[in-house]
C-alpha cells in the first residue's frame, strides 16, 4: 500500500487534491474539525505529506495545531502566501494554485499550479491523475516570484472589482487606469512583505497571461471587501502609503 496523505480542511480545494492522491493510489485521511489531529497523527506517523487546505485567514491558527512528526511533510495551498508565512515550518512544500473549484462544478483550469519542495513531484503525479497540471520549480527564487504574481493577480482583480465589477478581460481592456494604479500599489505592498525588488513588468506581464487565461473570470469574489482590508492593514504596519487601495476604501 502507498503511503497514506493527511489533508486539513476538506472543503473544494482540499477535495480536488484529496481525489488526485486516492486516483494515485494513496488512502487519504480528512481532518476535519471533529478529528482529533494528535490521536490521528499517532495512528499515522508517516505519512507522505500532510496538505493544508483551510483557508488564509485560518492558516497560521491551523499551523500552530500541527503535530510535531508532521512539521517536516507540510504542505500549504493558500491564496497570499508568503516566505514569512511558513518561516517556522522551513520544509514546507508549497504550490501556487491556478485551477478553481465551484460547488457543484468541475475544476476549472486557469494555468499549470508551479509547486516548489520535497513533495512537489508528488503533487505532480497526483493531480495528474485527474487532468490538472501541476509544474515543479527549480529554486526559492522562482516560486516566490510565482506567489507575488499570483497575490498580485488575486488583489488586483479582487480589489479593482470593488469599483469596476465584471470580469478580468473586462478589467485590462476597459479600465485599465484603475487596474494599473492598484497593480502599483499591491507591488509595493509585496516587496515591503517580502523585502525584495521585483521586475514589475515581468510581474504584470505574468499576470496578464493568467487574465488570458480565463478572461470570463469575475473580478470580485466575496472575499474582496477583506483583502482590501487586510492590504490597507498590513500597509499602515508597514509604514508604506497605498494611496490607490485608500481612494476604493
Amino acid at each position: 500500500m502507498k503511503q497514506p496523505v493527511v489533508v486539513i480542511g476538506m472543503g473544494e480545494m482540499g477535495s480536488v487534491f484529496a481525489r488526485g492522491f486516492l486516483r494515485s493510489g494513496h488512502p487519504v485521511y480528512p481532518v476535519t474539525r471533529d478529528v482529533n489531529i494528535d490521536e490521528l497523527a499517532n495512528q499515522i506517523m508517516d505519512p507522505l505529506l500532510v496538505l493544508v487546505a483551510v483557508g488564509e485567514a485560518a492558516l497560521q491558527d491551523v499551523l500552530k495545531t500541527i503535530p510535531a512528526a508532521w512539521t517536516d511533510r507540510l504542505v500549504l495551498l493558500q491564496n497570499e502566501l508568503l516566505p514569512r508565512d511558513w518561516a517556522d515550518y522551513p520544509e514546507s512544500t508549497v504550490i501556487s494554485v491556478w485551477f478553481e473549484k465551484k460547488k457543484g462544478q468541475d475544476s476549472k483550469v486557469i494555468l499549470s499550479s508551479p509547486a516548489y519542495g520535497k513533495m512537489a513531484d508528488a503533487l505532480k503525479q497526483a493531480m495528474a491523475s485527474i487532468e490538472i497540471p501541476v509544474r515543479v520549480l527549480e529554486n526559492d527564487e522562482q516560486l516566490l516570484f510565482e506567489l507575488v504574481v499570483k497575490n498580485l493577480y488575486i488583489l488586483t482583480s479582487n480589489i479593482a472589482g470593488l469599483k469596476t465589477g465584471g470580469t478580468v478581460g473586462e478589467l485590462w481592456s476597459d479600465h485599465k487606469g484603475t487596474a494599473t494604479a492598484i497593480v502599483q500599489d499591491v507591488i509595493s505592498l509585496q516587496q515591503a512583505l517580502t523585502g525584495e525588488t521585483f521586475d514589475q513588468q515581468a510581474l504584470i506581464d505574468a499576470m496578464v497571461v493568467a487574465f488570458n487565461g480565463d478572461p470570463d473570470h469575475q473580478c470580485m469574489g466575496r472575499s474582496a471587501p477583506a483583502r482590501l482590508e487586510r492590504a490597507l492593514k498590513l500597509g499602515n504596519d508597514l509604514g508604506i502609503d497605498l494611496p490607490a487601495l485608500e481612494n476604493l476604501q
